[in-house]
């Protein structure tokens, strides 16, 4: 149980040193969507923002984005992967 709590956070480390924001949010959006099984997510732009470490308006601007490329779809606390 240490050792896989120990790789998920070395995972952390390296996403936040290595990686962009936007491809953290995507990668965070994906594993949400495989962890529920469902297209479908009921989660805030405030509750990404605290699990990526940034802030609100980062996410927010960066979910339009997607948005805008049809990668998701935005609703009041709810965001639909496509």
């Amino acid at each position: 149980m240490y050792h896989k709590r120990f790789e998920e956070l070395l995972e952390i480390v390296n996403a936040i040193t290595f990686k962009k924001i936007d491809e953290r949010l995507l990668a965070l959006l994906r594993k949400k969507q495989e962890l529920t099984g469902n297209n479908i997510l009921n989660i805030t732009h405030e509750q990404l923002a605290n699990e990526l470490g940034t802030a609100r308006v980062v996410v927010s601007r960066l979910l339009k984005q997607l948005e805008e490329m049809g990668t998701v779809r935005l609703g009041r606390n709810k965001i639909t992967l496509m």
